[in-house]
């Protein structure tokens, strides 16, 4: 295997690298902070689950475990999803990703390490989890998938969790090919970002993106809205491998009204009107089929890859972080949450639109409002004053296994990592 002392290079927010220790290690802290199964509902829910929901006995045989689809299970939340669902709820199951192997002049992508401490944690828990690499949005990814829950699986998928960020998304039926953009719908949006220089140290700037123009919007809604996730449901339901009470969720972000021109009012706003929309028609069709449930979720901030492409979102994140401190909550105990709520542990809390809310904590109007003060006035000379900004860069640091506490960066490390083989413990 190929050893050698990685250090960080990095554009920006983009680094050319990735430490396989530092993404294991990230990993299994996550792991670590992820809140031990209960067993039984800390309140009465809202209605009684069915057995494809109902909690998992923390001794339960590895055949009697619910059978979830995380689709987009190597970054974000929904890793978090994936780890999240292995201890909290007591999964066992498939993730689906994309990510690339490393080569003679690059390391692998963060995720790819990440996916294999995954099936390392996985397999030492004693969970069957099959992790895929591939398009999620073809329907060779979701034949494959079908395949492994008849075959595999028994038969029958009892969750799927859509997490999915993507620049681009081919249409398997048309074959065209649409993109994503980042653009305010209706006008020039000016905000405030956040960024570094090459010596790590901090500046405010004013940046300025142009409007939405031609087919912007429809573009990006055929990328992040949610046709692919109904083609998920289409396509699983045709093979009829959807449970009694199966149960669906896809991950979503609304955000401060500080971001809301460029995210939530923008294009990518209007794909998320759209996933949501898609979550009723869903939760009418499932509920009507197969007495089952959709919903969207939506969660807190966080440092992730695709947020930091998002202007604004890195300076507003390290300002929530100086005003919450610990009071962030961090996006593996936001998906405990959500899987007590999906499982009956917790009862399903639904807003007026029908969404699970795990926003609440960044939301309030005492945290918006000093968030907002912060915002006004930080400049590359406050800035340090007002924003959590060594949280910050580390957490940056983090998304490709850098500045992970434990982790000697002074040791060579392999970085041919193989993809999990999920062929083996096949017949459990």
């Amino acid at each position: 295997m190929d050893e050698r002392v990685l250090t960080p290079r990095n554009r920006g927010f983009l680094f050319l690298d990735s430490h396989p220790a530092g993404c294991g290690q990230l990993v299994a802290d996550m792991w670590e902070a992820c809140p031990e199964p209960v067993s039984a509902p800390v309140s009465e829910p809202a209605s009684a689950p069915s057995s494809a929901t109902a909690p998992v006995p923390a001794d339960a045989a590895e055949g009697d475990r619910p059978v979830a689809l995380v689709v987009g299970s190597s970054a974000g939340y929904g890793l978090a999803a994936t780890l999240a669902g292995l201890k909290r709820a007591g999964i066992r199951g498939i993730g689906v990703c994309f990510e690339k192997a490393p080569t003679a002049r690059r390391t692998a992508t963060a995720g790819w390490y990440r996916t294999a401490a995954t099936a390392d944690i996985a397999r030492a828990a004693g969970r069957d989890l099959v992790l895929l690499n591939g398009d999620a949005f073809s329907d060779a990814m979701k034949d494959q998938v079908a395949d492994l829950v008849e075959k595999r699986f028994g038969g029958r998928l009892d969750y799927l969790i859509y997490s999915v960020a993507a620049p681009r998304r081919t249409d398997p039926e048309t074959g065209t090919t649409y993109s994503s953009v980042l653009k305010p719908i209706g006008g020039v949006n000016r905000t405030r970002t956040l960024v570094f220089d090459d010596e790590g140290a901090p500046e405010v700037r004013e940046v300025e993106t142009g409007p939405a123009e031609g087919d912007d919007v429809e573009q990006t809604v055929a990328v992040m809205g949610g046709a692919d996730w109904e083609r998920w449901i289409d396509h699983l339901a045709a093979r009829g491998v959807l449970a009694d009470g199966f149960t669906t969720a896809a991950l979503s972000y609304i955000g401060s009204s500080l971001t809301a021109a460029i995210y939530r009012q923008g294009t990518i706003g209007a794909a998320k009107a759209h996933l949501e929309a898609t979550a009723r028609t869903l939760d009418e069709r499932l509920a009507r089929t197969v007495g089952g449930r959709a919903v969207t979720s939506v969660n807190g901030a966080a440092v992730t890859q695709s947020s930091t492409a998002i202007p604004g979102i890195a300076l507003y994140t390290g300002l929530l972080r100086g005003v919450l401190g610990e009071g962030l909550v961090p996006p593996i105990h936001q998906l405990a949450a959500l899987w007590d709520q999906l499982t009956g542990v917790a009862p399903l809390a639904l807003d007026d639109e029908g969404r699970v809310r795990l926003d609440t904590f960044e939301l309030t109007d005492d945290v918006q409002a000093a968030v907002a003060e912060r915002w006004e006035t930080a400049t590359t000379e406050t800035v340090a004053d007002l924003a959590d900004l060594d949280w910050f860069r580390a957490e940056v640091r983090r998304l490709y296994g850098f500045s992970v506490p434990g982790v000697d960066y002074t040791a060579p490390v392999a970085t041919d990592v193989p993809w999990p083989d999920h062929t083996v413990d096949s017949a459990r």
